[in-house]
Order: C-alpha cells, then structure tokens, then sequence
C-alpha cells in the first residue's frame, strides 16, 4: 500500500497554509490528522468547519462520544488525541477506559451516552430501540440524539483517514483497551 506522508506547511495549498497557521496560533501545533486531510485542496476546511459546528453537547459531552467511538473503530491515532483531550475535560484515567468501552458507571447520564453511541458505531446506525430509550430516560433530547448520531458520523470520518492512511501519532500513545482490561 502506499504511504501517506504528513504534509508541512510549505507542501500545502495556501488556502491549507492559512488554515495551518490558524491551528498553530490556536494549538501550538499542527496535528498530523489536519496535516494530513491537507493532501486535498478542500477536505481540510470542511472537516474543520463541520467539526467545529454548533451542537447541543457539551464538550465533555462530546468526548463520550469520540471516546466510544473512536475505540469500536480501532482507531489509536484519535484514541490518543481524545485521551488527552478528556483529562483535560477533567475524566481521570479510569473513567476514560470505561468510555472507551461505552460505559460510565461514574454517571448515569453520560452511561447512556456512551452506551448510544458504541451502539450505533457498532450497528453502523441501527441503534438499539432499548439503548435509545435508556438515552432518553437518562434525560437527553431528541436534538441530542441527532447531534449525537451527527458527532458519531464526524469521528468515524477522522477514524478512518486515520486507520487508511496509518496517521503516525502526535499525542500521547494509549494502550489497547484489550491489555488494560485484562
């Protein structure tokens, strides 16, 4: 299979360069999966732009999901990324192994979220009719039941870039949930 390099600055289209030296100011650093949706003209500015949109979660919210998500999908580039990115949400160690399996026994509320959206990963959007209505007697909306669905489709599509093109890891590796648990 070919290789994907991660692409600098200077390999970038200039609308891709602008867009580079807003994640600089904004992170520190490039992360190499925006680097990397760089090889296109326009995929870098919509995954951003789409990533980025509105929703009715809560930014730890949103790591439930790109937690379970990103775990059912094997993907290690944004395990990594989510892991840092939870502990600084404020998960400890712990709780982010259980998201990473769907779960949350620490709060009910985020357990059904987790449950949702390893569910719905795992049965590529047929979600089980009693996982959803766990979700909703956890007390979340039906707005956050489609924002959910919508974030599940947005982790997916960085798993796989990151899973196809090998994106090599810039952020604190994880071990497989497999190894922990056992």
């Amino acid at each position: 299979m070919s290789t994907f390099n991660v692409p600098t600055r200077e390999e970038v289209s200039p609308a891709n360069q602008a867009i580079f030296d807003n994640l600089k100011k904004a992170l520190g650093f490039v992360p190499n999966l925006y680097a990397t949706f760089a090889h296109s003209e326009n995929a870098l500015g919509n995954y951003l732009t789409f990533a980025n949109a509105k929703t009715s979660l809560r930014a730890k919210e949103k790591e439930v999901v790109n937690l379970a998500v990103s775990q059912v999908n094997d993907c290690l580039y944004c395990l990594a990324a989510h892991t840092a990115i939870g502990k600084m949400n404020g998960f400890t160690d712990s709780q982010i192994l259980e998201l990473r399996a769907g779960k949350a026994s620490f709060d009910n509320r985020l357990d059904a979220l987790a449950k949702l959206a390893k569910n719905i990963t795992e049965n590529r959007g047929i979600a089980s009719p009693e996982i959803v209505d766990n979700f909703f007697a956890a007390g979340w909306t039906k707005e956050n039941l489609i924002d959910t669905i919508v974030l599940v489709g947005d982790k997916t599509i960085s798993n796989y870039i990151n899973n196809v093109v090998d994106t090599p890891i810039d952020f604190p590796e994880v071990q497989p949930l497999e190894e922990v648990e056992a």
